[in-house]
């Protein structure tokens, strides 16, 4: 469903209305002919989808008082829409989110509604990416502080090899694997990324995307971005 922000005269559309996609770049506002993805149904795509599933379920389940504490931390967590406003998650949203978020890295669910907490995150992040006969054998992630700090996890998410002329690749990250608590910098995640992807061209851009989350509450730092070009 498409999203229209009013001022006297409509200031700002944006996402899905019938055959069409509005959104916003760099020049201004645009429209584009909407198209339906591929549904490759992976295994990924399955795991995640159960999940969520799961999760529902169980928010179901919840006593009233449970679910009154995820609806008060929610207003205590506020989030930045589309149009750049504040705005207010459902409970059952939040639940969904951290939970979530504990299931990336490999945590169990959770009940009762954590404290708000600040989550710290990296100060400095890079990616190399090393290819040998046009194969990749490394993707290194260096960042700063190291190791990561105890009591959490450094989620990662990254594309598939991109040409090298793109740069709008929001659609494409996918989570590739979650870093544990205290391990040191640098960090080659090849196994995890060739894995989900395979091995990308020489040349081509791979964008990676990672964020600090609590082992304990799956609340989430400010992810960080970086990308390197296959070389050999």
């Amino acid at each position: 469903m498409a999203k229209i922000k009013y001022s006297a005269l409509v200031s700002d559309v944006r996402n899905k209305l019938n055959g069409s996609v509005m959104s916003k770049n760099r020049y201004g506002s645009y429209m584009r002919n909407k198209t339906t993805p591929v549904n490759p149904q992976t295994t990924f795509q399955q795991n995640v989808r159960a999940q969520l599933a799961a999760n529902s379920q169980a928010w179901g389940g919840l006593s009233e008082a449970k679910r009154e504490g995820w609806r008060a931390l929610a207003a205590e967590l506020p989030f930045t829409d589309i149009f750049g406003d504040s705005k207010i998650l459902a409970g059952n949203s939040l639940y969904n989110k951290l939970n979530g978020n504990l299931n990336k890295i490999g945590k169990a669910s959770i009940s009762d509604a954590p404290i708000k907490i600040s989550v710290p995150s990296l100060l400095t992040f890079s990616v190399a990416a090393v290819a040998a006969v046009n194969v990749l054998t490394s993707l290194t992630l260096t960042f700063t502080p190291t190791p990561i700090p105890a009591g959490y996890s450094l989620v990662v998410y990254a594309t598939p090899g991109i040409s090298p002329g793109r740069n709008f690749v929001k659609n494409q990250f996918r989570l590739i694997t979650a870093i544990a608590e205290t391990t040191a910098s640098p960090v080659n995640i090849f196994t995890a990324y060739s894995t989900r992807f395979g091995a990308p061209a020489e040349d081509q851009k791979i964008f990676v995307r990672v964020a600090l989350v609590s082992n304990d509450t799956g609340q989430q730092g400010i992810p960080l971005e970086a990308v390197a070009i296959v070389t050999v």
